[in-house]
């Protein structure tokens, strides 16, 4: 029974994001934040559809940023593709949530990115 409970919440979380999702519109891009664990580094970044930037190790790519079409200033969501350029697989790449980064997050020793909002 107690294995129940965190499955059930997670199916609302999910659930309630894909009725986000469906009533959602593309934008032209968004805003991450990034953060640089060992040296304590941050900062804000806005990126547009497709464009990618690198910060450290990591490249960030936008693929692309949605928002609730009645409320656009609400809660985004973004798909992301992370590279470490040391690597040559990607460590990221999938939909991160700005109201519940832990949702989907970046799993990195050293770095942490999150969406904060789409933009137009």
């Amino acid at each position: 029974m107690k294995l129940a409970v965190p499955f059930v919440c997670a199916m609302m979380v999910a659930g309630a994001a894909w009725g986000q999702a469906s009533g959602a519109v593309s934008t032209t891009g968004g805003q991450l934040r990034w953060i640089d664990k060992v040296t304590g580094a941050t900062d804000d970044v806005n990126l547009s559809r497709g464009q990618s930037v690198t910060f450290g190790f990591l490249t960030l790519q936008m693929d692309d940023c949605r928002a609730p079409a009645n409320d656009p200033t609400s809660d985004a969501f973004a798909h992301l593709t992370i590279n470490d350029t040391r690597t040559s697989v990607p460590v990221f790449s999938g939909w991160m949530i700005a109201s519940s980064p832990a949702i989907s997050a970046l799993e990195h020793p050293r770095y942490d990115v999150w969406v904060l909002s789409c933009t137009n």
